[in-house]
């Protein structure tokens, strides 16, 4: 019996050691009892430890049920020389039953070779997504065994990472395309990346979202990463917080991205060449300019948008017409008056929130009830008629977002300045006369009218 108790705690041992194995893609790591500490939140089904070690497989057990598992920490150095063999089928089947979704692997410096030989068994696994976060990778692996080889991974994220440059690894990536060509989700973030080959950018033909935000990424880096055949399938691309500088340089170099519906530029320093006659990709829909620096709207804008964000910048006036466009957001700008609402038939959501805005004109708030999400707060209002009157009008459609009523106050005239606008006192005769006088001379003029037919009429009736 004592024989079939070893024989049992064994097994487990190995299933957890293995486990572990898999769900690091490092080694054969455990988190050990006593300085290391794996805490399992049940309402989100996230487990986390902290410091990897060897020495027991401890508490990780209690990570099993999680579907997300992070590992902070740990010493991966030791196992480059650690065999890696192939798994027998009960382990194979056992890993199979985990419910595990995403992995994330942060503060561990990862020799390459050691993640070269174990990135294999993840395909006996259901993890869809791995992160790794502020890890440093070292050295070069030998990914020969991945020739050939799918993973059920979709999404790769790799966060605030150092590593070799990408130039020179053209072959890791071959090994890895077959994997690598089903990848869904890529993003490469804050690791000062400055460049991406053309040839890797081919690998992944289907991806569909690539995020390499807060990078050291220059316009013209950008023509050899998005060259001919490379992502041909890419939607969404963010390439916030870079090195840009130039509106029609990103321009040209995104031109060879068929497909591309969403793009997001914000936080780069941008200039407009008014000379350039670039296009962007006709599918582009959605198009983040904010806090791009831009004082004017550039052109060309992409011809199908519907949402474009220009928020925080220093425009005074915006003038262009999209006839598709159905969100617009302007907000903490320069501008004086409302754009004119006509060129954008389809527009439902428009955002002015602090700006110079000091009244809104009767004929376009008429224009602005029929939005779905209208947004006007923390703007210097003069509370006349068309100041107050206009918003309170547009309050009532019951469109007006947020801030209203406590971030709409009065700018001007003195006697109103901090005053709630919808505290103003407004009235018809005041705001609107037209709306008063024009039915009196009507109905005055239908008054003289009747009175002259009828003295028409009972003239014959008097004796001379």
């Amino acid at each position: 019996m004592a024989k079939g108790r070893f024989r049992c705690e064994l097994a487990v041992f190995r299933l957890c050691t293995m486990s572990v194995a898999v769900l690091l893609g490092l080694g054969l790591l455990a988190a050990e009892g006593r300085r290391s500490r794996c805490f399992l939140n049940r309402a989100q089904e996230r487990c986390v430890c902290y410091n990897l070690s060897e020495e027991t497989a401890g508490s990780i057990i209690q990570c099993l049920p999680a579907t997300v598992v992070e590992f902070q920490g740990g010493d991966v150095e030791k196992y480059i020389a650690f065999p890696v063999t192939d798994l027998d089928p009960s382990v194979i089947d056992t890993l199979g039953s985990l419910v595990v979704q995403k992995i994330i692997i942060g503060n561990v410096l990862v020799p390459e070779i050691v993640l070269a030989r174990v990135l294999r068994f993840f395909s006996y696994t259901h993890v869809k997504e791995l992160a790794f976060e502020s890890c440093i990778f070292q050295g070069t692996g030998d990914w020969s065994n991945m020739d050939g080889q799918s993973l059920p991974i979709l999404s790769l994220s790799f966060h605030n990472v150092t590593s070799a440059p990408l130039m020179g690894q053209e072959q890791a990536f071959s090994s890895l395309s077959t994997w690598l060509e089903a990848l869904e989700e890529l993003a490469v973030t804050g690791s000062h990346a400055t460049s991406l080959p053309c040839a890797i950018g081919r690998v992944f033909r289907a991806l569909r979202s690539l995020n390499l935000a807060q990078n050291s990424l220059s316009d013209g880096s950008l023509s050899p990463a998005f060259c001919q055949g490379a992502f041909p399938q890419l939607q969404n691309l963010s390439l916030h917080h870079n090195k840009l500088s130039s509106y029609h340089g990103v321009c040209e170099g995104l031109e060879l991205l068929p497909g591309l519906r969403h793009l997001d530029l914000s936080h780069n320093k941008l200039t407009a060449d008014p000379s350039s006659s670039c296009q962007w990709p006709a599918s582009l829909r959605h198009f983040n300019l904010s806090s791009t620096g831009l004082d004017e709207v550039p052109t060309p804008l992409p011809p199908s948008l519907e949402v474009l964000d220009m928020s925080h910048n220093h425009l005074r006036a915006v003038d262009i017409s999209l006839s598709s466009l159905k969100k617009l957001f302007l907000n903490q700008n320069l501008l004086q008056a409302v754009p004119p609402l006509r060129s954008y038939p389809m527009l439902d959501t428009l955002h002015l929130d602090n700006n110079s805005i000091s009244e809104v004109p009767w004929d376009q708030v008429k224009l602005l009830g029929r939005l779905q999400d209208v947004a006007l707060a923390n703007n210097p209002f003069s509370c006349s008629c068309s100041g107050a009157g206009g918003l309170q009008t547009l309050a009532a459609t019951g469109h007006l977002g947020q801030g209203w009523p406590g971030d709409y106050r009065c700018h001007s005239p003195e006697q109103y300045q901090g005053w709630p606008v919808a505290r103003v006192s407004v009235s018809v005769l005041r705001c609107d006369p037209a709306a008063v006088v024009a039915p009196l001379c009507v109905g005055l003029a239908l008054l003289a009218v009747a009175g002259a037919v009828c003295l028409v009429r009972t003239r014959p009736c008097r004796r001379p």
